[in-house]
Parts: C-alpha cells; sequence; structure tokens
C-alpha cells in the first residue's frame, strides 16, 4: 500500500472506532474526520465543503421537510379512521400498522413514515389495552424494508445511485430498486407478522416530560358548524373519531344543557364540552369540522398562529379571572383553547371556567409574539411539542405536493433533488407547514455527518485504498460462485452498518464493492444493489438507524431486545436478497 491509502484507510478506521465509542455526537466526528483529511492532503481544500451542495444533503433534507407536512396534515390517521374504525384484533392492528408503515417508506424518508405512523401504534395500544412495545418495533423494521422499494426510500439508494452513474453513466431510476426491495418486504412482513412475539412487552420506565404532558386531559369548548359531516349523527360517532380518549361533559343547545348521552343526536349549532388529550382532542375537532371557542386572532405581517402550553404562576394576572372577564383577544392577542386542571373534571364552559394557579392552559397566538405575552401574563411556557389543536390543515395539498414530486421523479421530468427541494418549497409557499417548522424538521446533525462524510469517504477512491479491499475481498471470493460474491457484499455491509450511519456505510462500502465486481469481471449492479440493502437493513441494534433510535425510548427496549427479532429477519433477509438480485441484475 502506498503511504496515501495508508492514511486514507487510518482516518476512516479511527473514525469508526470514535463512531463505536459513542462518546462524541456523530455529526462532530464526521467534521473532524473532513478537517483531519484536509490537514492530511487527502482532500484539496477547494473540495473540501462540496458535500454540502451534493444532492444526498439535499434529497434528505427536502425529503424530511414533506413528511413533516404529510405528517401534520393529518391525513394518515383521517384515512385509518375512516377505513378501520373498529380494528380491535392485535395481529390485524398490527398487519395494517406494518402495511402502512411499509408502503409510505417507499415514498417517503423512512424515519418520516415511521414518524408519521407511531400516534396510530399508540392509539392501537391504547384501544387493545397492550403495550406499545408490541407494535413500534416491528413498524421500525417494516420501514427500513419499505425503504428499500424506491430511490428516495432511504439515503443509501440515492447514494449508490449515484455511484452507477458514476461507473457506468447511468443512474438507478426511481422504481429499479422496486423488484428486489418489494419481495424482501412482503417477506419481511410475514415474518414480522408471525414472530413479533420475540419482542419483549417492554413498558417505558423513564417517560420524558413531553409524554407526560401528553397524558394530561384538557377541557375544550366546540361547536357544530353547518358544514360539519357529524350534524343528524350521534355523539358516540362523533367521539369514535378519538377511539374514546375523547369525553363529552356537556351538551348546549341553546338555553338548554343536555346530558352526553352516546345515542344524542348532535345538531347545527351544538357547542359540546370536551375533555381529553390534545392531539385526541386535534383529531376531533378537525375531523368533525368543529369550532372552537373564543375569538379569532387574526395572522398579520406574515406571522403564523402557534398553540403554546402554559402554567399559570403565582402570581399570574390570570388566577381568579375568567376568559371572558379578561377579554384575552381584545387585550392581548391571543385566545384560549382549553385548559387542564390535575385531578379535576371541568364541566364550566371555557369562557365562564374561573382560573387558579397550577392550571395549565392552551392558548394561541402569533408566534412572534407570544413569548411576551406569556411574561405578560404570568404564565411558564412548558416544553416545546407540536399542539395542533386550533390550526387550520388541508390534506389534499400535501398530498398532491408529494404526487406530483414522485411523478416527476418516475416519468424522468425532474431529477430527485430538485423535485424533492420544490417539494419542500411547496409545503412552505402553501403553507403546509410553518416557516419555523421547517428548521425542526430537518435533521440537521445528520445533513451535517452525510455533507462532511462524502469528500472523506472519496478519499478511499481517489486514493485507490478502494481497489485494496476490493483485491482482498476478491482474492476471498475467487473460489465462490457468483451468489457467494453478492453474498459477502451484502454480509460485510449488514456487518457494519450497526457501528455506522447506514448512509456513511454506503459512501464506504459502495466504492469497494464496485472495484470488488470489476476486480472479478461482474457487472456492478448486483453488488451495489447488495451493499444499499445491507446498509438499509440494521437490524441488529438501536443505533445503526435512526428508525431503531426512535422506538427505543417509548418502546421502553433494551440493546439487547433487537438482536433477538433482528437477527432471525437478518438471516432471512440474506436468504431472499441474494437469489432476487441475481435474477433481476445478472452478473
Amino acid at each position: 500500500m502506498t503511504y496515501e491509502q495508508i492514511l486514507a484507510f487510518s482516518v476512516i478506521a479511527a473514525m469508526m472506532a470514535v463512531f463505536l465509542w459513542e462518546r462524541f455526537r456523530y455529526d462532530v466526528v464526521a467534521c473532524a474526520a473532513l478537517v483531519s483529511s484536509v490537514a492530511l492532503g487527502l482532500v484539496s481544500p477547494a473540495e473540501a465543503f462540496a458535500g454540502f451542495s451534493d444532492d444526498i444533503v439535499i434529497i434528505v433534507g427536502s425529503a424530511l421537510v414533506v413528511s413533516a407536512g404529510v405528517a401534520r396534515s393529518g391525513v394518515v390517521d383521517l384515512a385509518i379512521k375512516r377505513f378501520f374504525p373498529s380494528l380491535e384484533s392485535v395481529r390485524a392492528q398490527m398487519l395494517l400498522l406494518l402495511l402502512t408503515v411499509t408502503v409510505l417508506s417507499a415514498f417517503i424518508k423512512n424515519i418520516g413514515a415511521l414518524a408519521i405512523m407511531m400516534p396510530v401504534a399508540f392509539q392501537f395500544a391504547r384501544r387493545s389495552n397492550v403495550s406499545p412495545s408490541i407494535f413500534l418495533m416491528p413498524m421500525a423494521f417494516g420501514a427500513l424494508l419499505g425503504g428499500l422499494m424506491t430511490q428516495i426510500g432511504t439515503s443509501p439508494n440515492i447514494a449508490v445511485s449515484r455511484l452507477r452513474e458514476e461507473i457506468t453513466g447511468q443512474a438507478f431510476t426511481m422504481f429499479d430498486f422496486t423488484p428486489v426491495g418489494a419481495t424482501l418486504a412482503i417477506a419481511g412482513i410475514i415474518f414480522l407478522m408471525f414472530f413479533y412475539w420475540l419482542v419483549p412487552i417492554r413498558e417505558n420506565q423513564n417517560p420524558s416530560l413531553q409524554e407526560a404532558l401528553e397524558s394530561s386531559h384538557f377541557s375544550t369548548e366546540a361547536t357544530l358548524g353547518r358544514h360539519s359531516p357529524y350534524v343528524g349523527k350521534t355523539l358516540h360517532q362523533l367521539q369514535q373519531i378519538a377511539s374514546g380518549e375523547v369525553s363529552a361533559t356537556s351538551i348546549l343547545r341553546g338555553d338548554t344543557r343536555l346530558s352526553p348521552f352516546p345515542d344524542v343526536l348532535l345538531k347545527v349549532g351544538d357547542t359540546l364540552l370536551l375533555q381529553g388529550p390534545s392531539e385526541a382532542l386535534d383529531r376531533v375537532v378537525s375531523q368533525g369540522s368543529l369550532t372552537l371557542a373564543g375569538g379569532t386572532v387574526a395572522p398579520n405581517k406574515g406571522g403564523d398562529l402557534v398553540s403554546v402550553e402554559a402554567v399559570i404562576s403565582r402570581g399570574s394576572s390570570l388566577i381568579g379571572q375568567t376568559a371572558r372577564d379578561l377579554s384575552l383577544v381584545h387585550t392581548y392577542g391571543v385566545n384560549l383553547l382549553a385548559v387542564s386542571r390535575q385531578g379535576k373534571r371541568i364541566r364550566e364552559r371555557l369562557g365562564e371556567l374561573t382560573l387558579r394557579s397550577g392550571d395549565v392552559v392552551l392558548l394561541q397566538g402569533l408566534r412572534q409574539q407570544m413569548p411576551a405575552i406569556l411574561t405578560e401574563l404570568g404564565c411558564l411556557p412548558l416544553a416545546e411539542r407540536a399542539i395542533l389543536l386550533g390550526t387550520t390543515r388541508n390534506v389534499l395539498v400535501p398530498l398532491a405536493i408529494l404526487f406530483v414530486a414522485m411523478g416527476a421523479t418516475a416519468l424522468g421530468l425532474a431529477p430527485v433533488g430538485i423535485a424533492f427541494f420544490a417539494a419542500a418549497l411547496a409545503m412552505v409557499v402553501f403553507k403546509v407547514i410553518p416557516i419555523s417548522e421547517v428548521y425542526q424538521s430537518v435533521d440537521g446533525p445528520i445533513l451535517v455527518m452525510l455533507a462532511a462524510l462524502i469528500p472523506v469517504s472519496g478519499t478511499l477512491r481517489t486514493s485507490g485504498a478502494s481497489d485494496v479491499i476490493a483485491g482482498w475481498l476478491s482474492t476471498l471470493a475467487s473460489s465462490m460462485p457468483a451468489w457467494g460474491a453478492v453474498a459477502l457484499i451484502l454480509v460485510t455491509a449488514m456487518a457494519v452498518t450497526p457501528f455506522l450511519n447506514n448512509a456513511a456505510t454506503v459512501l464506504v462500502m459502495a466504492p469497494i464493492a464496485a472495484s470488488f465486481a470489476g476486480g472479478l469481471g461482474y457487472q456492478p449492479e448486483a453488488f451495489l444493489m447488495a451493499v444499499a440493502i445491507g446498509a438499509g437493513c440494521d437490524f441488529l441494534t438501536p443505533i445503526g438507524h435512526q428508525c431503531n433510535t426512535l422506538v427505543m425510548g417509548p418502546g421502553g427496549y433494551r440493546f439487547s431486545d433487537y438482536p433477538r427479532l433482528g437477527l432471525p429477519l437478518s438471516v432471512l433477509v440474506i436468504l431472499v436478497a441474494v437469489p432476487t438480485l441475481l435474477m433481476v441484475w445478472p452478473v
């Protein structure tokens, strides 16, 4: 090996070791590796920051914004409630969750698809009185499998597509991944359906402050408008939107207060006093086309409306007052949407409720004005989380944007990066997602890591180090048949992925796989696909992929829980992927 190759190996090996150590953030480690590569002369200063403009970074960032827009619209939850309102069997719920998250992961970022469906899993768990841990890990694995089906489903597919273009002059298209990916997804879903019991039943022993807040019940007041689809239907039918999580304490019809019997027929103008978690209340209000009580806060100067949770502190001017007395909309420019009082069932109308110290209030107002208003009112804002109650959303617009982007890429009308960047922009222009939430939805550390690793991983190719590794693998596989060589690459990528981010695995392994295939006289496509599959199928640890990390806390999982379900699934993937790859992409 040359001196330059030794340096390239050393930087990559040191970076992998620090990643495995987990002492430092992965984006910081990647940036340190980039600076080291520049200092050692492996990467020129002119190329050091080329990764920040790379298509991979643009696509991943844009896909996260699009996913956030689709999630915010509530379209997935709406569809499930419409078509599967009374799904009670755990196995049937599991099948629906797996199918939905797998299909969604093919078209939006798999972690975004998982994030969209996790609230539904919690609803099903509450409905069936089971632990969410039964659903969450299989869903995470389903999201990983679904991401294998299209070019944009997961970042490894994007990376290997670009590398194929560099090698052959022709990139993988959007659906080149579908034959093998769909086969693996079907096999994986069947396995998860019958063997999900391998996952131990766990409970989250360390619930976060946000989770504690989500469990609190708010009381709100909403009115049926003329266009509500629940006019003429029973109260029970309306409550089914939230699967029983929302209860009605009273129905106000003119000057009459009705008892909230389930069979009461609802009429135009009925005012309902509702109680439940904010997320469940939002579903009832939005899907039932109800109008919340209080005045209207009008956005101005391009400002956007937000809903903020705050606790009334001692000495607050709100104590002993009612919302009607205070005239919050006219005096302060905020609307009182809901109130939560610990251990109390509120039966008063929202405007007539005398506020107390310790009450949690849900206030709606302009984002830029809200901090000053909360200070003036003597309220302490709680942990920041997305509160959708009181916000307006359009279901059709985000779906239309997503389908247009997908159609443009599938038909070759626009590159993937351009199509999804335009889709992310459209989500903002059409006010599907507020501009402030755009930056919250973009996973900055992941994007920085990708941008930094692109030139670092390139040193293996530019220095010839990838050819050296390929030679080692070629020697090992020289006596193997074609299927053995493909399996070797697949298993190698699978073995590396638990200790690296999947995108990092591809950036390191894909050039090696291409050189490996060339050394053996094979076409590179099956080997590049094997790298993408191996990098996208980390079922063994909670750290190799964000989907696994995302469900670890809510599911209460331990590190050792993942291989109990993930190891047999990994073996299944290898057994199914190798012959399918050779059939679809002959070497």
